[in-house]
C-alpha cells in the first residue's frame, strides 16, 4: 500500500515548531510510540472529545427558527417571481397579437403600451430576485464564517494531538515499559495510541474537506455578488428601454397627429431593406464579426440540425445580449487581478478546466500559452477561462465535441471556428429545452446558457433581453426571406 504523507501541516508562527515536517498517515500500524502513563492518554482523549463536541454540536433553537424563516421567505419570493413571470407572458402574448393585427397606428400604440408594461414587470421581477440573492449572500457569508471557525478549531486540535505524540516519540519502548507497573496498562496505552493515530488521520482528511468547502463557498459568494451587479445592469437597461419606448410613442403621435395615412408613410421610411440587413455586421459575444447574412446562414444550419430557432441562436451569440460581459483576453494561468483583488492566482479553474483546455488546444495544434481565454471577474473566487466565439468553458465544450463533429464534419471541432461555435450554442440550448419550444422555455434555456444552475436569477434580465433580441432578429429574417 502506498504511504500517505501530509507535508508541512503547520501554520507560520504556530507552536508546532518542534514537530517533524512529515506525519505518516499510512494505514499500516507500526506501534513504537507509547504514552507517558494514563495522564497523557486522558489528555489526548480530551482533545478528541473537544473536536467531536465542537464540530457536531446540535443546532440551537435560534438556528432552527432562522432556517424556517429563511425557507418561508424563499417560498414567498419564488411565488412572487412566478406570478410576475405569468404577467410577463401575458404581455408577450399581447405584443404578438398587436403585431399580427397589422401595421396600423393604433396597433403600434397598443404594442408600445404593452411593451412598457412588460418592462415594468421585468423591473419588479429583478427587484424580487435581488432580494432573494441578497438573502443567499447573507447565508453564504454565514456559512463561510462557520467553516473558517471549524477549520481553525480543527487545526488547533490536530496540532495539540501531534505535539503530544511527538513528545512521546522521544521515550523509548523499554522506558515506557518500566514506567508502567502493570503490563496490561502498557498494552492499553499502545492500543489507545493506535486509536489516536486513526483519529488523527480522520481529522486531517476532514480538514482537507473543510478547506475544499471553504473554496467552494467563496466561489459561490463571488458569483452571487456578480449576479447582483448583472441584475442591476439589466434593470438599468430596462429603465432606459422604457424611456426610449415612451419617447418613440410621443414622437410617433406628434408626427402622425393620430392620422393613419401619415403613420404608413413614416413606417415605409423606417423599414429596412434586405440589402441593408445582409451587409450589417454581427458582433459576436466572444469577439469577432460576421456579416449578418453569414451569421444567419450558420444559425439556420444549426436550427436545421437541432430544432432551436435561428433567431434565438443569433440572440444568444450577439454581443449586446451580454451587456459587456467580461470576455477580455487573458492567459489561462495568470489572473491579472491577483493578489490585489482576487485570491485565485489563475484565470482558469486548475482542476476542472485546465486539463480539458490542454487537451483541446493539443488536438487543435494550438499553443495553450498563447491561446487567450476570457478574464476572471476581479473578485475572490471568481474564475474565467471561457473559449472562443460562444464563450464555452473547456469542461463544458468537451461534452459537446462528438455531437459538433458529427454535425459540422470538423474533427476535432474548434471553439474558435464560427460554424462549430454556432452549432455548440444550438446544442446547448437544445439540451436546455429550447428545441421547438415556447417563448418561456426559450427564456429558461437562454438563462441556463448564461448562468447554468443559477438560471432562475436571470430570467427577467438576460433571458428577457435575449427574447427581445430574438424577436428583432425574426423581423430581419422575415425581410431576408420575403
Amino acid at each position: 500500500m502506498r504511504r500517505k504523507i501530509l507535508v508541512d501541516i503547520k501554520r507560520r508562527g504556530h507552536s508546532f515548531h518542534r514537530v517533524l515536517p512529515q506525519v505518516n498517515l499510512a494505514y499500516t500500524r507500526t506501534i513504537r510510540i507509547p504514552l507517558k502513563g494514563m495522564a497523557s492518554v486522558f489528555l489526548i482523549f480530551f482533545f478528541i472529545a473537544s473536536f467531536v463536541f465542537n464540530f457536531v454540536a446540535a443546532p440551537t433553537s435560534g438556528d432552527v427558527y432562522a432556517a424556517v424563516d429563511n425557507a418561508e421567505t424563499r417560498r414567498q419570493l419564488e411565488a412572487e417571481l412566478a406570478q410576475l413571470e405569468r404577467e410577463m407572458d401575458d404581455y408577450e402574448k399581447q405584443i404578438a397579437d398587436y403585431k399580427k393585427k397589422g401595421n396600423t397606428l393604433q396597433s403600434e400604440i397598443n404594442r408600445m403600451n404593452a411593451q412598457v408594461a412588460k418592462l415594468n414587470t421585468q423591473i419588479k421581477s429583478i427587484m424580487v430576485t435581488l432580494q432573494k440573492v441578497n438573502r443567499e449572500i447573507d447565508s453564504t457569508t454565514t456559512q463561510i464564517g462557520v467553516t473558517e471557525t471549524s477549520i481553525e478549531k480543527k487545526r488547533r486540535i490536530i496540532g495539540e494531538m501531534v505535539q503530544e505524540i511527538y513528545r512521546n516519540e522521544n521515550q523509548g519502548i523499554f522506558l515506557t515499559l518500566l514506567a508502567n507497573n502493570d503490563l496490561s496498562n502498557f498494552f492499553t496505552d499502545l492500543n489507545n495510541l493506535a486509536s489516536i493515530s486513526d483519529q488523527l488521520r480522520f481529522n486531517l482528511g476532514e480538514l482537507i474537506g473543510l478547506k475544499t468547502n471553504l473554496s467552494d463557498q467563496k466561489e459561490a459568494l463571488a458569483l452571487q455578488k456578480m449576479d447582483i451587479e448583472t441584475l442591476r445592469a439589466y434593470q438599468e437597461e430596462q429603465r432606459k428601454e422604457i424611456n426610449k419606448t415612451k419617447q418613440e410613442k410621443d414622437s410617433l403621435l406628434k408626427v402622425t397627429k393620430g392620422e393613419e395615412s401619415k403613420y404608413q408613410k413614416v413606417l415605409a421610411e423606417k423599414q429596412k431593406t434586405a440589402a441593408e440587413i445582409r451587409s450589417r455586421l454581427f458582433d459576436m459575444v466572444g469577439g469577432g464579426q460576421l456579416k449578418f447574412e453569414d451569421a444567419y446562414k450558420l444559425a439556420k444550419g444549426a436550427e436545421s440540425a437541432t430544432g432551436v430557432r435561428a433567431a434565438l441562436v443569433l440572440a444568444v451569440l450577439n454581443k449586446e445580449s451580454a451587456l459587456g460581459q467580461n470576455v477580455g483576453k487573458c492567459r489561462y494561468d495568470v489572473n491579472p487581478y491577483y493578489p490585489d483583488r482576487a485570491t485565485n492566482p489563475t484565470t482558469m479553474k486548475p482542476k476542472t478546466d485546465m486539463p480539458h483546455f490542454f487537451a483541446i488546444t493539443k488536438k487543435l495544434n494550438l499553443n495553450p500559452e498563447t491561446t487567450l481565454v476570457s478574464c476572471p471577474i476581479p473578485r475572490d473566487g471568481a474564475y474565467g477561462g471561457a473559449m472562443g466565439y460562444a464563450q464555452f468553458m473547456p469542461s463544458t465544450w468537451v461534452g459537446f465535441e462528438k455531437q459538433i463533429a458529427s454535425l459540422t464534419g470538423h474533427n476535432p471541432p474548434s471553439p474558435w471556428n464560427a460554424q462549430d461555435a454556432f452549432m455548440a450554442t444550438a446544442l446547448y440550448l437544445k439540451g436546455a429545452g429550447a428545441a421547438n419550444a415556447t417563448l418561456y422555455q426559450e427564456k429558461v434555456a437562454a438563462a441556463k446558457y448564461y448562468a447554468g444552475g443559477n438560471w432562475s436569477r436571470h430570467l427577467s434580465g438576460y433571458g428577457a433581453k435575449v427574447l427581445d433580441m430574438a424577436a428583432s432578429f425574426e423581423q430581419d429574417i422575415a425581410t431576408l426571406n420575403s
